[in-house]
């Protein structure tokens, strides 16, 4: 494990604990990504992805890659588990689709920041209603991780969930109003079998 991803685990286990559970997945032609899973309070459950941090995100328009300059960034998702919603089995289904995200910066040249959409092309787990997630700002879970210069700070995105429709209306009136529609609505977003918000009015 590189340095970088040393430091990045020991900031996500400060801040959120010891992880129960990791998995790990390798693409061709990519790093190695893991997903550590963390359980909170109150049944809700953590996944960070650890791996997509190594190497900084490149424009794919740049002439030639930098391998120190760009933007780093790991993704977190919080759900709960338990309850009427699905268990804690089927929301680790969750663990391959986030490794496949962490991975798209190396293998699409995407570079993932907060506002953008994420599409999976099929349900987060079993009976999802999200087949998409909103990044959102850094800071609020976990704070970013200074590296030594010239390399950027680590940043650990959260990821919400979107249903269909409100990804499709989040691409007509972008991120700030789904996200002021969540907030106004009262949102529990951390449901995962939670309805779509109104997006009528």
């Amino acid at each position: 494990m590189s340095d970088v991803l040393q430091l990045v685990e020991a900031r996500l286990i400060t801040t959120l604990g010891e992880p129960d559970g990791r998995a790990a997945v390798t693409f061709v032609g990519t790093n190695r990504i893991e997903v550590l899973r963390f359980r909170g309070e109150e049944d809700v459950v953590r996944y960070a992805t650890l791996g997509m941090s190594e190497t900084p995100m490149t424009d794919p328009t740049a002439p030639v890659a930098d391998s120190l300059r760009g933007p780093r960034a790991e993704l977190v998702l919080t759900v709960r588990s338990g309850g009427a919603g699905p268990g804690i089995g089927v929301l680790d289904e969750v663990l391959r689709p986030l490794a496949v995200l962490a991975a798209s910066p190396q293998v699409e040249g995407l570079v993932v920041a907060p506002g953008a959409s994420l599409d999976i092309g099929a349900p987060l787990w079993t009976g999802a209603p999200f087949t998409s997630v909103l990044v959102a700002e850094p800071g609020g879970l976990v704070e970013d991780l200074e590296l030594l210069e010239p390399m950027e700070p680590v940043r650990f995105l959260p990821l919400l969930p979107m249903t269909g429709n409100e990804a499709a209306w989040k691409r007509v009136h972008g991120a700030g109003a789904l996200q002021d529609r969540w907030l106004r609505h009262g949102t529990d977003l951390r449901d995962p079998m939670r309805a779509a918000v109104p997006l009528d009015g």
